[in-house]
């Protein structure tokens, strides 16, 4: 396994961890917090149930258990594991803000200052480490009562709340923030437009028609955003960020190969409208022959193009295989973009496929299309793991995987791609965005708590701990 000699990463190569505000954090209601989309998720089935049809309740029950309420008290904790961060090295850190936090139910005039203030002791207390904070603005979770109220993101006026939300929170951090990020995954939109947008949609509604507008309107305030980020803090950094899952074709029939790059387009087309500052003329198709007619108000069209995003951020867990023909219907389970089991790849314990060349072909992909920088800032193992004798946790297993990926993300900079940084995803274990779960991990440090809520939220250190910190102290180099 050894040493790469051959291949270098860059001087002040971004290495970190990645985690999200609602997956972590917990204290939902504490400091003035409003309720957001993710609070009436449960666990278990029922999580996806209401994800896809929230219509069936859009509020939290009695006796029902919400992973995120509690999640790993990430709130009260943050100093204990920041300072477990900065042990490894980190040199980043990806977080985001909950909204509600800021704007309880997200038409506020006045945002509320308990919650401003939490991300500046959070973001003084990385500071302090030298760890750079790389922020996601809205991360698969939005005011409830921008839901119950407007609809989601179906209402244009949703545009206005998020920029004043991203205004405030530019104002607020221009002295400690200088990597930002507009939508998590803002492609998942398409799949689950309740996690991406809030959006309810109503017996009998064109698809296509309420989540592309919908779609739309969060282009516009990713773009606005893009531009009062330049205007506030002009030594900043925004990007997009996009679910990376690119598609291979199942067979080499001109069918699959084509339907392979239809597949791709339907992910592409998010980083085309941000990061080129346009539709694309392919999407014009697919909105004619699926009776979608855009309402852009005058000015859009030249907003998308003035204020593109300066870097593509954006998660890789797997590639996607598709066939046209039927009798290859062995399905790959465990995603949300559907495909086919690919029979050369292994998969994880979720059914996620693990591909670490994927990466390297998405890296060249992104780059040779948009030819800006890009940030991996989600890539790691949901897995099972066993706490033996004296604390101790051996996931080699992710140790494997993480050492794969990066020695395609060396590769990818030596074909010639700008890739600016590297952020696992959750460097310490939370609660899981697609099952509620806790106990598929992904950290480098075990959170003693289960499904169910019990446990006591002792940190414990994974053997992949001092693994990646001699990673990042080597810069990539020791693997």
């Amino acid at each position: 396994m050894g040493t790469i000699k051959s291949r270098r990463f860059p001087e002040g190569f971004l290495w970190g961890g990645a985690i999200a505000a609602n997956q972590a954090e917990g204290a939902y209601r504490e400091g003035g917090k409003g309720l957001s989309t993710a609070d009436i998720l449960p666990v278990g089935p029922d999580r996806f149930k209401i994800a896809s049809d929230p219509s069936i309740v859009l509020d939290t029950l009695e006796g029902v258990y919400y992973p995120s309420h509690e999640a790993i008290d990430f709130y009260h904790r943050y100093r204990e594991d920041i300072a477990l961060f900065a042990e490894m090295g980190f040199k980043c850190f990806r977080t985001s803000i909950a909204w509600t936090r800021i704007f309880p139910n997200g038409d506020e005039e006045t945002p509320n200052e308990e919650g401003l203030k939490f991300y500046d002791d959070l973001f003084d207390e990385l500071l302090k480490y030298n760890i750079q904070p790389v922020v996601t603005i809205s991360h698969y979770e939005m005011p409830l009562g921008l839901v119950k109220n407007y609809g989601g993101w179906r209402d244009r006026r949703l545009i206005d709340f998020y920029v004043r939300y991203a205004k405030t929170l530019f104002e607020r951090y221009k002295d400690k923030v200088k990597y930002w990020m507009t939508f998590n995954e803002i492609n998942v939109m398409a799949h689950v437009p309740f996690i991406g947008g809030g959006i309810i949609l109503k017996e009998g509604e064109n698809r296509n028609q309420v989540v592309y507008q919908a779609i739309h309107h969060q282009f516009v305030a990713s773009a606005l955003a893009v531009k009062a980020c330049h205007e506030i803090i002009p030594d900043a950094k925004i990007g997009c960020m996009i679910a990376g899952i690119p598609t291979y074709p199942y067979s080499c029939h001109p069918n699959d190969v084509f339907e392979a790059m239809q597949r791709d387009r339907i992910s592409l087309f998010f980083g085309d409208v941000q990061a080129r500052g346009y539709y694309p003329s392919y999407i014009k198709r697919f909105f004619k022959e699926n009776n979608v007619n855009i309402e852009m108000l005058p000015g859009d069209e030249e907003i998308l193009r003035a204020h593109t995003v300066d870097y593509i951020g954006f998660s890789y867990y797997m590639s996607l295989v598709v066939s046209t023909a039927s009798e290859n219907a062995e399905k790959a389970s465990g995603n949300i973009f559907g495909g086919v089991k690919n029979p050369y790849l292994k998969s994880s314990d979720w059914g996620w496929q693990i591909d670490p060349k994927g990466l390297r072909y998405l890296l060249n992909q992104f780059y040779d299309r948009y030819q800006k920088p890009l940030f991996i800032v989600e890539n790691g193992l949901g897995a099972v793991d066993v706490v033996e004798e004296g604390d101790v946790i051996n996931d080699d297993y992710r140790i494997q995987y993480l050492r794969d990926h990066i020695i395609e993300m060396a590769e990818a900079i030596e074909d010639g791609v700008d890739l600016i940084g590297y952020t696992t995803w959750g460097p310490i274990d939370l609660v899981s965005a697609s099952t509620g779960e806790m106990k598929k991990r992904y950290g480098f440090i075990y959170v003693d708590k289960d499904n169910e809520g019990n446990g006591t939220l002792r940190r414990i250190k994974k053997k992949s701990f001092n693994w990646y910190k001699k990673v990042i102290e080597s810069n990539g180099e020791e693997l």
